[in-house]
């Protein structure tokens, strides 16, 4: 059962209803029915011992109807400040070329003795502090990504590097700049549909390993970071995420990516009986590749269509959302989108002259900045978006708090 914001909510099952013992007792399972009630399986052709069964309380785990919050964030950035100045002194550009077509004035980088995990296990931990959960009460972590350092995912190392005893599961999403918001999404499905209290969900990636850093079109734009929102269960009446909008569209990968490329090698291994094309050439991504006007026009029309979407699920408007957070992709666009969706200047959220784009980062980084300076306070309203790679898209309307 979809209820008005797109989600699956179990409600309260009858835990004392009986099986009729001419039953051949298959019923449905992972389905709810229009009485809202989930159903054991029980899969025989026959019942022994009917007179037993008849009086049989269900053994089910009790799914009660939950909601979720925001409770507690936290962010992380490099030491290392790389000003518009600075990159002209390695490409030919200047800071006012950047700062009027971008809004960007500095990012942070990454260097051979910082590790993007340690900035996702510092998001981390200040989220849970200010949550004030322990780790070891966490369900979930999930590690929103397109830039792991472990080709099978780097989640695990988070989760081991906050201590989590209980060994709760974790794994990466990639979605490049949409990541962050298919983590909330995916935590509230787990916590709603599954019965988990605690999941955090953490934005981090480092695409300055991926920049060309000669080419003036993409270099200029990113920057490093990690930022963690913990999102906990809560009572159906104080649910946090009243609706959400999700898309894809791979046809638009064109437009942005950073493609698996073969290194050059010779193209046969020898004689002898050896293949052709075998053993494969090894493989790297190549640098960030963007056709930086095609993803403007992306952006400024699907953007506000999703939050629009996204609103009318949650049964809001404009005019009831405090804040409008975007993905910090480019000022031209968030201000692009905030006229369209008729949002002023002073509820816009904005650090991407500090930072850059920071991918699946920037949601999170902004808005632990805007919580903790007091701009962001408990029962604000956020309209929050990301778009991006793949290509990828998704709006979120929460609750801080």
């Amino acid at each position: 059962m979809a209820n008005a914001s797109g989600f699956f909510t179990p409600t309260v099952p009858s835990l004392r209803k009986r099986i009729n013992p001419s039953s051949i007792g298959i019923y449905r399972s992972g389905n709810c029915s229009s009485e809202g009630i989930f159903k054991r399986v029980l899969c025989s052709s026959t019942i022994e011992g009917a007179e037993k069964l008849s009086t049989f309380e269900s053994r089910a785990p009790r799914l009660v109807s939950k909601g979720c919050k925001l409770v507690g964030c936290g962010s992380a950035v490099p030491n290392l400040q790389v000003s518009n100045d600075d990159l002209a002194k390695v490409v030919e550009t200047s800071d006012e070329w950047i700062s009027v077509r971008t809004g960007i004035r500095n990012r942070r980088v990454l260097t051979g003795k910082d590790s993007l995990m340690d900035l996702a296990v510092e998001a981390a931990k200040k989220s849970l502090q200010m949550a004030e959960v322990d780790p070891d009460d966490v369900d979930l972590v999930l590690l929103c990504t397109s830039t792991p350092e472990d080709l099978f995912g780097s989640a695990p190392q988070i989760q081991k590097a906050l201590g989590c005893k209980k060994n709760p599961l974790a794994y990466d999403i990639t979605a490049a700049c949409s990541g962050f918001v298919l983590g909330l999404v995916s935590a509230s499905c787990y916590i709603k549909g599954g019965g988990f209290n605690n999941v955090l969900v953490i934005g981090a990636d480092a695409l300055s390993r991926y920049v060309d850093w000669t080419d003036r079109g993409t270099c200029i734009l990113f920057g490093d970071a990690a930022g963690a929102v913990l999102v906990q269960a809560c009572d159906s009446e104080e649910d946090g995420l009243f609706g959400f909008d999700l898309h894809s569209d791979g046809d638009g990968q064109r437009h942005l990516n950073a493609a698996v490329k073969e290194d050059e090698m010779d193209s046969a291994t020898g004689s002898n009986g050896s293949v052709f094309g075998f053993p494969p050439r090894r493989a790297s991504y190549s640098c960030i590749q963007m056709n930086g006007k095609e993803v403007f026009r992306f952006a400024v029309r699907a953007v506000p269509q999703s939050i629009e979407a996204a609103l009318e699920k949650a049964g809001l408007t404009g005019s009831n959302i405090d804040w409008l957070l975007l993905h910090q992709a480019n000022q031209r666009i968030i201000d692009a989108v905030a006229t369209r969706l008729e949002v002023p200047s002073e509820r816009v959220i904005s650090n991407l002259a500090n930072y850059g784009n920071t991918s699946a980062a920037s949601i999170p980084l902004a808005l632990d900045e805007a919580v903790r300076s007091g701009k962001v306070q408990s029962g604000h309203t956020i309209a929050a978006a990301g778009f991006g790679a793949g290509l990828t898209w998704g709006s979120a309307i929460i609750r801080w708090g």
